[in-house]
């Protein structure tokens, strides 16, 4: 299957590049370019990409009120937002998953590293770093936005023990294999639990998952 990608980011020889990068790749190939956050959502809905790769600072609407249009879009239910961009901090990563995105890559990425992100969200994980996920991160996701919809401890008892467990481990960055070494079943068992939950819980994905947990208290900052 080919994963198709729209382009939003500002500079256009920028979107040139990745462009040339991703349609030399047999598995994806480019449908369209945005060069703000509100021509981006048009071509969304357009297009229906599988995955947008999204800059957070563009001119007029930017990246994460774009974000938040389309993961809030029903019609969009299957596309994934990637945030690319030099603006590599915990508050901007918070609010880009608060606004529905399932990952977050720098722009110093190598090309091999944003193709394998493109593909890693294209198939409904998160791209999310541990050392990221247990640090400033978590602080911003437990604080409630403004106007947000709370998610009460008690949302999370349509999960077992064990879901709980392993969606906790989830927001603590680890991946399913470690989460597997950790619980001593296979990595395989592991998925079928994130998916689970991600049903129970109504999250699009993983990292959707990781920002249920820590807005329900579920996972907590360190200290």
């Amino acid at each position: 299957m080919t994963i198709r990608v729209l382009l939003a980011d500002d500079q256009a020889l920028l979107r040139a590049t990745f462009r040339i990068l991703i349609d030399s790749c047999e598995d994806m190939e480019v449908v369209g370019e945005a060069a703000d956050g509100a021509q981006a959502v048009e071509l969304a809905r357009a297009d229906r990409p599988d995955v947008a790769l999204m800059d957070i600072r563009m001119p007029g609407t930017d990246g994460l009120a774009a974000t938040e249009a389309i993961c809030a879009d029903p019609d969009l239910g299957a596309t994934r937002v990637l945030i690319l961009t030099t603006f590599q901090t915990d508050e901007h990563v918070a609010r880009a998953l608060r606004a529905g995105a399932s990952g977050f890559l720098g722009k110093n990425v190598s090309a091999d590293g944003l193709l394998d992100g493109i593909r890693t969200v294209a198939s409904g994980d998160a791209l999310l770093s541990s050392t990221a996920t247990r640090s400033l991160i978590g602080r911003f996701l437990a604080v409630p936005e403004p106007g947000a919809e709370p998610v009460l401890p008690e949302d999370l008892a349509v999960l077992t023990a064990r879901e709980r467990e392993v969606t906790l481990l989830v927001a603590d960055g680890k991946s399913d294999t470690e989460i597997a070494k950790e619980l001593f079943v296979s990595p395989l068992t592991v998925r079928t639990h994130v998916q689970r939950a991600k049903m129970k819980l109504g999250a699009r994905d993983r990292a959707q998952l990781v920002v249920i947990a820590y807005r329900s208290g579920l996972a907590r900052p360190p200290g």
